[in-house]
């Protein structure tokens, strides 16, 4: 077995040209510009590794990923304070994040996501970057932001559709529906359902079996599916964070937020 990094709250293990990635920020493991630029520089430092041919992107606790913390950035937190009220900081600490999101959408080897708890908001836009998803049944994705006010992001507005339809994704972007189990198999969002303690050595079981193919013929086949796919998450993701950035001010985000907080419904007044 090999070891890669240290990198801030993941590990990196590799072995049989599998790497496993786990984020290690349970129970919940919200994500940050910290966390996304670690989890980036780990996929590249594995696509340099001859000795990796496939990735698992797993995680500890109780979710897969909860979504997005953005004042966990402390550094960017205090760059940016004094622009806070004008939605400037926002505007560049979620560029930056994204920036870093667009970098794992460039990763050159395979990914499996080992999906064994919820992936909310953000955190389903995180599983997305992955070619493959293997989950449990009782967990649940889900796009909550429109319950909170907000506009979807991580290139969701490109990723989600391409990958269950349309129609679908609206559903899911409109009503902030949790989606499980066999609707989320039949659906497309994930690939294999298992019990949730076969969910990481499921999707090892597929990184294996992946990399016992000719790993160059892969990384090329996978190169022409996924042509243009960064710069289209690219392009996602300038939209959305313009959206975000004025829906941030309104008063149905303030709502939304403080209803989700207080565990009770909204109630919108559409401004």
């Amino acid at each position: 077995m090999s070891t890669f990094g240290p990198y801030p709250d993941i590990d990196v293990s590799l072995n049989d040209y599998v790497a496993t990635v786990t984020i290690q920020r349970p129970p919940f493991n919200f994500f940050d510009y910290q966390l996304i630029c670690a989890i980036a520089d780990a996929f590249d430092d594995l696509d340099k590794a001859d000795a990796c041919r496939a990735i698992v992107l797993a995680a500890e606790g109780k979710a897969f990923c909860a979504g997005a913390n953005f004042g966990g950035d402390d550094a960017i937190d205090k760059e940016d304070e004094s622009e806070d009220s004008s939605g400037q900081g926002f505007k560049r600490r979620s560029g930056r994040l994204y920036s870093e999101a667009v970098r794992l959408f460039r990763a050159k080897k395979p990914v499996v996501c080992a999906v064994h708890g919820a992936a909310i908001g953000g955190g389903l836009g995180l599983a997305l970057v992955g070619d493959f998803r293997v989950a449990c049944g009782y967990e649940s994705v889900q796009t909550n932001f429109s319950r909170l006010g907000f506009h979807p992001g991580f290139g969701l507005t490109h990723t989600l559709p391409a990958l269950i339809g349309q129609q679908k994704a609206h559903l899911m972007f409109f009503t902030g529906r949790r989606i499980k189990g066999e609707q989320a198999l039949d659906w497309g969002l994930v690939d294999t359902l298992v019990s949730q303690d076969q969910v990481l050595t499921s999707a090892q079981e597929l990184a294996r079996e992946i990399a016992g193919s000719a790993p160059l013929a892969v990384q090329a086949i996978r190169a022409t599916v996924r042509q243009g796919l960064a710069e289209r998450v690219q392009a996602a993701t300038d939209h959305e964070l313009k959206e975000q950035q004025w829906l941030l001010k309104t008063d149905d985000a303030k709502e939304g937020i403080a209803a989700t907080a207080e565990r009770r419904e909204p109630d919108f007044a559409g401004k």
